[in-house]
């Protein structure tokens, strides 16, 4: 893989570092987190959390997970904006980040990243239990290490295999609760593993020239749009198979199961639309309505599967 070349524009090779104002520098660091990933890692957590109680949890044990689930994915997020900081100041849709335009150095947001990092395995080990806190290990190392240190930068299948650490919240929910692990959460990280490359394939889409731009190989770089259309498809339907495997496994009940159905249809309705207007050579083929898609369907199905278990309470 070849360097990013950034001598074309060194104001964004070299920001200026400068005295902020604290509010200011306060977002540079929440941003450097990735609050939009991080407020979707959560939503994975809480309901798995109910699942596993068969109701609803200690709401400080809720409340110590999901604590201890943001320090660790804001850790991962800050870990890659820094490793990733000379592409970054390249690509279009990261000209704003803090490494780019000097509002945190890049000492400071490494020492961040430790601090968040360890203070979410001691968090989770004091505050709910030592599995938590290794699978919490487990996926920021994952995902800084074998994702952006070695996968992003040289394999189409990136995503793919990089997307398991985005897995991980629901077995840390699983595990708060139960302090194990077993076929329902295996279950349910299936789900997410299965739908992050129809949910990320289509971002890729849009900005295909900039991640080609840094020799960053997306998938949509190195294939043409309807092999990656046709990509999308295939782990759309795998990602709604699996979500029926949880009905058994997890004797989910109605409203599960109508969501479950429903929800999948709709996404895999939206990801064939997006095949056909690639083979068909289409001007835009509109692959944010998909990116979009997929996030709405995660967040119903997991709004399910929170909100399942505690209908025969309330009948």
């Amino acid at each position: 893989m070849t360097a990013v070349d950034t001598r074309s524009n060194p104001t964004r090779e070299r920001p200026t570092w400068r005295r902020i104002g604290a509010k200011r520098k306060v977002r540079a660091y929440i941003s450097l987190t990735k609050p939009r990933v991080m407020e979707l890692l959560l939503v994975t957590t809480a309901p798995t959390m109910f699942l596993a109680q068969g109701g609803i949890p200690n709401l400080w044990l809720i409340a110590a997970t999901l604590i201890g689930g943001a320090l660790s994915a804001g850790s991962a997020s800050a870990f890659n904006c820094y490793i990733d900081r000379d592409i970054d100041r390249v690509m279009k849709r990261t000209a704003d980040r803090a490494l780019v335009t000097g509002d945190v150095t890049d000492r400071e947001a490494l020492i961040f990243s430790y601090v968040m990092g360890v203070a979410s395995i001691v968090w989770l080990a004091l505050t709910v239990n030592v599995l938590a806190a290794a699978l919490s290990l487990f996926a920021i190392l994952f995902y800084v290490i074998v994702y952006t240190l070695w996968l992003k930068r040289r394999t189409p299948q990136n995503i793919v295999w990089g997307g398991i650490a985005g897995c991980m919240p629901v077995l840390i929910g699983w595990a708060a609760v139960t302090d194990s692990l077993g076929w329902t959460p295996l279950i349910l990280f299936g789900i997410i593993f299965l739908w992050t490359p129809p949910h990320y394939w289509p971002l890729s889409m849009r900005y295909r020239d900039d991640y080609a731009s840094v020799d960053v190989p997306m998938l949509a770089v190195v294939r043409g749009r309807a092999h990656v259309g046709l990509q999308v498809i295939l782990y759309a339907w795998a990602t709604v198979a699996c979500s029926l495997l949880l009905i058994p496994v997890a004797h989910m009940g109605i409203l599960y199961t109508v969501v479950a159905v429903a929800a999948g249809v709709w996404f895999i309705v939206e990801s064939h639309r997006l095949y056909s207007r690639a083979i068909t050579h289409a001007i835009d083929v509109k692959p944010m309505k998909v990116f979009g898609a997929s996030i709405t369907y995660m967040t119903l199905i997991f709004i399910a599967v929170g909100v399942d278990p505690l209908l025969p309470h309330f009948l």
